[in-house]
């Protein structure tokens, strides 16, 4: 009985492959996995913290955009590539300009299910918190009402806090500034 080999892809065999693909898939060092279907809550919440994005964003520099746009980046302290498909992805530096995947987000929002909110708590967050220009990281559940984020201060350490009703989060990059508060984020969706 002869085991099972894996293939290993390089990021140019990914990004080869993904642009034919029925399916998204995420690419972790060199293994690939297939992404799931969103509910329609899930939908609803990444629909409204896209609206709200974009509309402070329109006839800007920055770039606001949904889960077919792929994040690159790198696995901390080694030479390893990941890609992911944030829910929704914030970038106002125009040099960032490849048109199949971001570097240089300041805002990344992913909506939690049950499936993937050990992956957006855990591997993610190290992922996310690597990237320089990123500030602000937001988890927003799709089972309540909850919104917890980070914000990258000026000394770059990460805080943590919970968005609490009536609250905002001021969402500052460059020349770009929003606010975001959980009767947005959570407009129309029915429980």
């Amino acid at each position: 009985m002869s085991a099972l080999r894996k293939t290993i892809l390089n990021v140019e065999e990914y990004l080869a492959a993904e642009a034919l693909a029925d399916i998204r898939h995420e690419y972790i060092a060199g293994n690939i996995y297939a992404m799931a279907g969103a509910t329609e809550r899930h939908n609803r919440i990444a629909g409204n913290l896209f609206f709200q994005l974009r509309n402070v964003a329109r006839g800007s520099n920055c770039g606001v955009f949904m889960s077919d746009m792929k994040l690159r980046t790198k696995i901390k302290n080694t030479a390893d590539t990941c890609f992911y498909y944030p829910d929704v992805m914030l970038g106002c530096d125009t040099s960032d300009d490849h048109p199949n995947y971001k570097t240089q987000p300041c805002l990344i929002a992913e909506v939690l299910s049950p499936s993937t909110e050990t992956i957006d708590r855990r591997e993610k967050l190290l992922a996310y918190k690597n990237i320089p220009s990123l500030k602000y990281y937001l988890l927003v559940s799709s089972i309540q009402t909850q919104v917890e984020y980070y914000e990258k201060n000026e000394q770059g350490q990460w805080l943590k806090a919970v968005l609490e009703a009536h609250e905002f989060i001021n969402v500052h990059c460059g020349h770009y500034h929003a606010s975001l508060c959980l009767e947005d984020i959570y407009e129309d969706v029915r429980w």
